[in-house]
């Protein structure tokens, strides 16, 4: 299956929510967030078991999430993916190497996580290589803000992680400042708060390219914990 297989189902005038063969579709700069409600993800239409759920934002081409639901099969993949010419690739993965635990989002990954999905129902979230958009007037593009950590906060279930890769030294500074900002999510590293090695982490295109360019890879790791209360 070729990722030109995969069609974009409707128009700009019919656009809407739409879970169809293996992909999620939510629109950008569509509004009417009441008139689709997520089944779960135990649904048929999505895994239909409640094996763990993780989930890896900004996916780009889907390598990565693709190799860890092929090594994984005891848990469910969700790749969450902005731009639709790299959902149709992830697609095209999930057909070819039968990966019935990989599913696919086509949408912007703080509205889609805001929106529709449940409360402590995720086991492990991965952001990997997220965009640093490094001038500072492009800083409201970032994924990485307080916003959305308060979002993968309320998703994770106690004890789940989030993990972010980058490669972008002043992007691991302002995840550590934000992350610092949230008392139930804690570092699983010590000061400096990051680690530039985890064992069978996996590799990606952004992966291979920084690191054959020199750069130094950062994995930060932070754990949802118990509530004090």
């Amino acid at each position: 299956m070729k990722p030109k297989n995969l069609k974009y189902p409707f128009s700009w005038e019919e656009r809407r929510v739409l879970v169809q063969d293996r992909v999620w579709y939510v629109p950008e700069h569509y509004n009417d967030h009441t008139a689709f409600r997520f089944p779960g993800w135990n649904h048929p239409d999505i895994f239909g078991n409640d094996q763990p759920i993780c989930v890896e934002y900004c996916s780009g081409n889907g390598t990565w999430i693709a190799e860890k639901a092929a090594a994984n099969p005891k848990s469910n993949w969700v790749a969450v993916e902005k731009r639709f010419e790299r959902v149709r690739k992830i697609w095209s993965k999930v057909k070819n190497l039968r990966l019935n635990n990989l599913f696919v989002i086509s949408a912007e990954g703080h509205s889609v996580t805001s929106h529709y999905f449940p409360e402590a129902s995720v086991h492990e979230i991965y952001i990997n290589f997220p965009d640093p958009w490094p001038k500072k007037r492009h800083a409201k593009h970032r994924i990485i803000k307080l916003s959305f950590v308060e979002e993968l906060y309320r998703i994770l279930k106690v004890e789940g992680a989030v993990t972010v890769v980058t490669d972008d030294v002043n992007y691991s500074s302002e995840v550590i400042d934000v992350f610092s900002k949230l008392d139930g999510l804690k570092s699983l590293h010590q000061d400096p708060f990051y680690r530039t090695d985890l064992e069978d982490y996996g590799t990606s295109y952004f992966d291979r390219l920084w690191r054959d360019k020199g750069r130094e890879i950062r994995y930060h790791q932070y754990q949802k914990q118990v509530s004090a209360e």
